[in-house]
């Protein structure tokens, strides 16, 4: 598929996100939104429910790379050992 192609799509998909949380907040025909969905309480629920769980994935992986680093640094500091001959 050609790259035009592909961001056309993905402009169509962006826009009717965005529709659904506009008819959500302020309703275009009448009192009741379009579809009886709302699309922005429901964002705002998963998304305090996704902070969390992204932030101790974020601390461990730092605390991961940190400590491979700690580990990596420690081997560059210990002088070689001269090998023993027979």
């Amino acid at each position: 598929m050609h790259a035009a192609a592909k961001m056309v799509i993905g402009l169509i998909l962006i826009l009717i996100g965005l529709g659904l949380f506009v008819d959500s907040v302020y309703p275009l025909f009448g009192s009741a939104p379009l579809i009886p969905v709302d699309w922005l309480t429901n964002f705002i629920i998963v998304l305090t429910g996704v902070i969390p769980i992204c932030l101790i994935l974020l601390g461990l992986f730092i605390v991961w790379l940190e400590a491979d680093e700690l580990k990596s640094s420690k081997e560059f500091e210990e002088p070689e050992k001269p090998k023993k001959k027979k």
